[in-house]
């Protein structure tokens, strides 16, 4: 072959290589564009698919449900501090109502960034999220896909309630502004549709009509006999109550003996509020809700009770009864004075715990099922202890339940599967026996047989 025909051969050759890497080169350029193309749809267009067992991940069906129901937008604002672990939790928990509804937003404020709205709103160090919707809001402290659901539930219910407050005898005052009045209280049921009203029935022929709820709040003074005969009369109609005494009140003990509940001489003592750091005696900390009942299904925070009587139901009474708060085994009622030692005296007539210190009574009365709620303290709706705690959450599921306002979405319990393995002894030994010996013995000798196996070569 000639030099000519060589140089030629080579040119070609340099053309062919040439077009050779434009082409590869192309077809790597196409290939990648296909890769960000197929990234910007996967991004415009996600496609996700809860491959849990359980669908942990995922809303459940009632809360899907729900969220098809909201014609407007939901706004979230959680008052969480920067860098808590709990503003990621939140953040994955309101995606998967995102998912399902899009015009459900979140954004968060540091308490600390704004101290003058974090006290408008009454929010404690703890912080809380407020869920607004068509210009209403509610505040929660707990949140997961229970309390987040039932929470819009509240928000799309627009009914209103009237709530009367018997007055006159010394009472707690509904829009009182002293520590032992209702006043906050009055307000957050307000912004929850119940419009708080003082009754004076030395004024008035009767309990108004359009009274979804009677609350007589401890009173000092015994009620006048015709006042008597009006609440009866409210109750043999089938109208709600919530009564709310105090130890060693005598004011309400017609009224108690009539709806056949009695109450225990003494308050309330446990020993066992000592581990939350309460050294009064009188103060009672409930921190599980052991029956089930709509009021405490699913309360997770603890409730507070500044000097409490016991209650004890009676066995032959017309209502059904259902213990919502007891106490634990070390409580007793203390029938002498707090101040000093104080122990349990058998011989005084004190009794041991549990005890009980709320009641929720029912009865099927004039065609239509009634409600009345008995409580041993009325304290823990007071000014001066309403934000401790839970207090002001149960309050307001109390006065929910009364009203018939207690519709709830129920979470179904999603358990995981059981990923357990129960081994006998016998496999337990050969398990450790291969992995301990027989596997790294094997290892070993098959390296041994392949560094023999090279050198010979």
């Amino acid at each position: 072959m000639s030099d000519i025909d060589n140089t030629n051969h080579m040119q070609l050759a340099k053309q062919q290589h040439k077009r050779l890497r434009l082409k590869n080169s192309l077809i790597t350029l196409a290939f990648l564009a296909l890769i960000a193309a197929a990234a910007n749809v996967s991004i415009r267009y996600p496609i996700l698919q809860d491959i849990t067992a359980n669908n942990s991940n995922s809303l459940s069906a009632p809360s899907k449900q729900l969220l098809n129901r909201l014609t407007s937008p939901v706004h979230i604002t959680a008052y969480i501090k920067s860098g808590l672990p709990l503003r990621k939790q939140l953040s994955d928990l309101i995606d998967r109502y995102t998912r399902q509804k899009a015009d459900v937003s979140l954004s968060f404020v540091d308490p600390s960034d704004q101290p003058e709205q974090i006290r408008a709103l009454d929010i404690g160090t703890e912080g809380a999220v407020m869920v607004e919707y068509q210009g209403r809001s509610e505040k929660i402290t707990f949140v997961n896909e229970y309390a987040l659901s039932n929470t819009l539930l509240q928000l799309l219910s627009s009914e209103q309630h009237w709530l009367s407050f018997l007055s006159g005898h010394g009472e707690r005052n509904p829009i009182g502004t002293a520590n032992f009045d209702l006043g906050e209280f009055g307000k957050h049921l307000k912004q929850h549709h119940a419009i708080a009203q003082p009754l004076n029935l030395a004024t008035l022929p009767a309990i108004p009509d359009n009274s979804s709820l009677l609350v007589i709040a401890a009173p000092t003074v015994t009620l006048l006999d015709k006042e008597l005969e009006l609440i009866r009369h409210y109750l043999q109609q089938g109208g709600n109550l919530l009564l709310l005494t105090e130890p060693d009140q005598t004011q309400l003990n017609l009224l108690l003996e009539q709806l056949g509940v009695q109450v225990l001489p003494g308050t309330v003592v446990d020993n066992k509020a000592k581990l939350y750091g309460i050294d009064n005696a009188s103060f009672v900390v409930i921190s599980t809700y052991k029956n089930p009942h709509a009021i405490t299904k699913n309360l997770e925070t603890m409730s507070l009770f500044p000097g409490a009587a016991a209650l004890i139901p009676s066995a032959d009474s017309t209502y059904k009864s259902v213990d919502l708060l007891s106490t634990t085994d070390q409580a007793w009622n203390e029938t002498g004075t707090l101040a000093g030692v104080i122990n349990y005296d058998a011989s005084q007539g004190e009794k041991l715990g549990p005890l009980t210190l709320g009641l929720a009574l029912t009865c099927n009365v004039a065609n239509k099922k009634q409600r009345i709620v008995v409580m041993g303290d009325s304290d823990f709706l007071s000014n001066a202890y309403l934000n401790n705690v839970g207090n002001l959450d149960l309050g307001l599921r109390i006065v929910k339940w009364l009203t018939f306002d207690d519709n709830i979405i129920d979470i179904p319990a999603r358990m995981a599967p059981d990923n357990r393995l129960n081994l006998t002894p016998m496999r337990i030994a050969i398990i450790g026996f291969g992995f301990l010996i027989i596997l790294p013995l094997a290892l070993l000798s098959a390296g041994l047989w392949i560094w023999r196996k090279r050198k010979r070569r």
